[in-house]
C-alpha cells in the first residue's frame, strides 16, 4: 500500500537494466525515469562530444552571419556548443531567420532567446525540414548551417542543389569513448542487461564497431527514428521504433516491451 504523503509510482521496469548510449550529459534525464520506474540504468555512452582543437575557421565563419538570411542548426549539440560560442565573439543578429532540425534543438535555441524557429512538424530529420515550404525557394539565399564535424550532407547538398549559397559552421567534434563491449556481455550473461537505447545513427555504427557478440542479437534496441531502425534491421538487430527522443516518450515504449514479456 503507499502511504499517502507520497504518490504511487509504478514500477514497471522492476530489476530490468537498460542500457542508455547518450554522451553523458544527455543520459541523466531518462536515467532517472528509468530508476523512478524500478529499472536499472547503464551508462554506457557511445557517442562524447568534444569541443574543436581549433576554432579560428568557426569564429571567421560566424562573424559574417549578418550576412546570411538563414541559421540552421542540425542538433541540440549544435546550439550548446555553437551559439555559445558564438556569443562570446559577438551578439545573434536580428535580421538572420532560425530554422532546427527538431524540437528539442528548437527549445536548446530558445534558452538562447531564440523564440521564432522554424522546424519540421511530424519526422524531424533533414529530410522533413527539406520538405518545409520556406525551404523551398531558396535560390540565391545565403544559409548557414550549425553543426558537429563531418555528418549527413544530405541538408547542404539539397539546398545548393535549390539554389542557395551554404556554408558550414561545424562547432564540435563526436568521438567514441567505450572501445570495449565487454562489461555489456558480462552484465547479459548475469542476467542484468534487457534492453539498449540507441537515439543516433552514428551510436548505432560504433555498436556495431565494437563486435559485442552473439547476445547483442537477443536483446530489443530501443530506436527513435525510422533510418536508424532501418539501419539496426539491417545489422539483424530487434529493432523497436518509438514515437520520438523526448525522454517520457521512450520510457513509455521501455515499460510496454516490459508489461509485454511478463
Amino acid at each position: 500500500m503507499c502511504l499517502a504523503a507520497s504518490p504511487c509510482i509504478a514500477l514497471n521496469l522492476a530489476n530490468l537494466g537498460i542500457v542508455i548510449t547518450r554522451p553523458w550529459q544527455q543520459a541523466e534525464g531518462l536515467a532517472s525515469l528509468i530508476k523512478r520506474a524500478g529499472g536499472h540504468p547503464i551508462l554506457f555512452p557511445l557517442l562524447e562530444i568534444v569541443g574543436l582543437e581549433d576554432y579560428s575557421a568557426f569564429d571567421h565563419t560566424v562573424a559574417e552571419l549578418d550576412d546570411y538570411d538563414w541559421a540552421i542548426f542540425i542538433s541540440s549539440n549544435a546550439v550548446q556548443q555553437g551559439v555559445a560560442r558564438l556569443l562570446s565573439l559577438r551578439a545573434l543578429p536580428k535580421n538572420v531567420r532560425f530554422a532546427a532540425i527538431g524540437p528539442t534543438t528548437a527549445a536548446e535555441l530558445a534558452k538562447f532567446g531564440v523564440t521564432d524557429v522554424l522546424t519540421p512538424h511530424n519526422r524531424f530529420d533533414s529530410e522533413s525540414l527539406l520538405a518545409l515550404p520556406e525551404m523551398q525557394d531558396v535560390a540565391n539565399k545565403r544559409i548557414m548551417i550549425f553543426r558537429g564535424v563531418g555528418g549527413r550532407e544530405v541538408l547542404a547538398n539539397t539546398l545548393k542543389a535549390r539554389g542557395a549559397k551554404v556554408r558550414l559552421a561545424e562547432c564540435y567534434r563526436r568521438i567514441n569513448p567505450s572501445q570495449d563491449a565487454s562489461p555489456l556481455k558480462d552484465l547479459w550473461q548475469s542476467g542484468r542487461l534487457h534492453a539498449i537505447v540507441i537515439t543516433s545513427s552514428e551510436a548505432l555504427r560504433n555498436l556495431i564497431a565494437l563486435n559485442a557478440g552473439a547476445w547483442l542479437y537477443t536483446v530489443p534496441v530501443f530506436v527513435n527514428h525510422p533510418r536508424i531502425a532501418e539501419a539496426a534491421i539491417a545489422e539483424c538487430l530487434q529493432a523497436v521504433l518509438t514515437n520520438s527522443s523526448n525522454d517520457e516518450e521512450l520510457l513509455s515504449a521501455i515499460e510496454q516491451w516490459a508489461q509485454a514479456r511478463e
